[in-house]
């Protein structure tokens, strides 16, 4: 679905998973700082929009996320996975109530397969899924920002920001009003240095939520059943996750970044060393330079100095070994 922000002066379309936004509007660094400022907002107008309805809702949802939900409050924003029967990570739903709907959004293009899997679900629970991609957009503003909230609006509040859930047909009169609008790459660049995992980038067909640290966000220990609880469980009390994922500084000489799927190395060992790990997300940062996030084996030291492709990276532990 494109963007009508597209039309802004100097917007470059992005690319991949993100098609449909702006992966800039013509000075990455300078979007990047107005977002780190408070300021500005992202159009995330590509993602997937999934609403559920009903009074079973909250208790029905319960039983099939890795997030306790069953008692959310009104307007408190939560993060929750669907995993496989083997815990694998299926879906990561970005979540708030507002009383009557739960309000979620999800990778682009994902709604298909999460409506499919929800809808197989419902048996005689009194709920209803919906897909509302085409009528509501989802809009970031920054951690601080002041713009105004529309009356009606559905909001998750957390500490990086706001997520709007906007009518469509108002997106572009909100960016007027409450802009600049930066584009995916500083709102990327931002989250990179946050640490923090996103579906599709940070993960694989057999990744599972220790290994990205989801297990503090998106995961609740106490809770009861729901599908890949028992690897989660497992996991967590018995053993380790045999991946970790890092935050690396790669050496700033260099003019390409290791793009995702770039093997990662002992330095020693140069580019023909075993591989142990692979670039997940690499961006630009308008204050630390080249950075990425990258899972490797779990038993590589945490003092290792690392190779990405050719690039010299430094890392920092993100998930304890």
């Amino acid at each position: 679905m494109k963007s009508p922000l597209l039309s802004l002066p100097g917007a470059v379309p992005a690319e991949g998973r993100d098609e449909g936004v702006a992966a800039h509007y013509g000075d990455l660094f300078r979007e990047q700082r107005t977002l780190a400022d408070g300021s500005g907002l992202v159009d995330l107008s590509h993602r997937a929009v999934v609403t559920v309805t009903g009074d079973d809702r909250l208790a029905w949802l319960h039983l099939l996320l890795t997030q306790h939900v069953s008692d959310l409050a009104p307007n408190q924003a939560t993060e929750a996975l669907i995993l496989s029967a083997n815990g694998h990570i299926e879906h990561a739903l970005y979540l708030v109530d507002d009383g009557t709907t739960m309000w979620m959004h999800a990778e682009p293009e994902s709604q298909g397969e999460l409506i499919a899997y929800l809808e197989s679900m419902k048996f005689f629970y009194r709920v209803e899924v919906a897909d509302r991609t085409e009528d509501f957009a989802v809009v970031h503003l920054p951690a601080g920002s002041i713009a105004e909230v529309p009356d009606g609006a559905a909001v998750r509040e957390t500490a990086h920001g706001r997520d709007l859930f906007l009518p469509r047909a108002d997106l572009e009169a909100y960016a007027s009003a409450h802009g600049p609008v930066a584009g995916i790459l500083a709102y990327e660049a931002l989250r990179v240095e946050a640490h923090r995992p996103r579906l599709g980038f940070e993960t694989d067909h057999r990744t599972i939520p220790h290994e990205l640290g989801w297990l503090g966000s998106a995961v609740h220990l106490q809770k009861g059943c729901y599908r890949g609880q028992e690897t989660v469980a497992r996991v967590h009390n018995l053993g380790k996750p045999p991946r970790r994922l890092v935050f690396l500084h790669l050496d700033g000489s260099e003019v390409y970044l290791p793009g995702h799927g770039t093997p990662v190395r002992l330095a020693a060992d140069g580019e023909e060393g075993r591989q142990l790990g692979f670039i997940t997300t690499s961006a630009r940062h308008h204050e630390l330079g080249p950075i990425a996030l990258a899972l490797v084996k779990r038993n590589v030291a945490v003092d290792a100095e690392l190779i990405a492709g050719d690039t010299a990276a430094a890392q920092e532990t993100v998930v304890e070994p």
